[in-house]
């Protein structure tokens, strides 16, 4: 009930600032504590996306969006495509589900789905890092 009277009271806010009134009393005939920038966010996304897509709580890289047909479908795509930039899977993720998701959420998913990305030489350790490498003590140091 509590996420329909935020809903109601930023759709009141956008109609107040449509009609004139200041962002302040907008807000507070809409009974919603606000900022300026906040304010003013929500009335550019309500022009842009409409007055019902502005007040939906689609919060950027929030877990819960990524529900069970976007994971499996991460995890195909991750499966067959292991190297696959997450910039280019967010511009898909968007694409075929219309999802904002951070590409820092889309790495949490990845990894929580054991998909990880290979990084380079990542499978490789070099027992022979050389002067100076951990465990082994800089050239010309003798511990005295």
């Amino acid at each position: 009930m509590e996420q329909e009277h935020q809903r109601a009271a930023k759709l009141r806010l956008i109609a107040g600032m449509r009609q004139g009134q200041s962002w302040q009393d907008a807000a507070t005939a809409a009974e919603l504590p606000t900022s300026r920038t906040a304010a003013y966010r929500l009335l550019r996304r309500a022009k842009a996306a409409g007055e019902t897509a502005a007040v939906v709580d689609g919060r950027h890289g929030h877990p819960a969006k990524l529900r069970t047909p976007v994971q499996v479908w991460l995890r195909e795509q991750y499966r067959q495509v292991s190297g696959t930039p997450s910039r280019v899977v967010q511009a898909a993720v968007h694409e075929r589900f219309g999802l904002e998701v951070s590409v820092s959420q889309l790495n949490r998913v990845r990894s929580t789905l054991g998909v990880g990305r290979p990084r380079p030489g990542s499978g490789e350790k070099s027992g022979s890092g050389g002067a100076g490498g951990r465990g082994q003590p800089a050239a010309g140091s003798r511990g005295r």
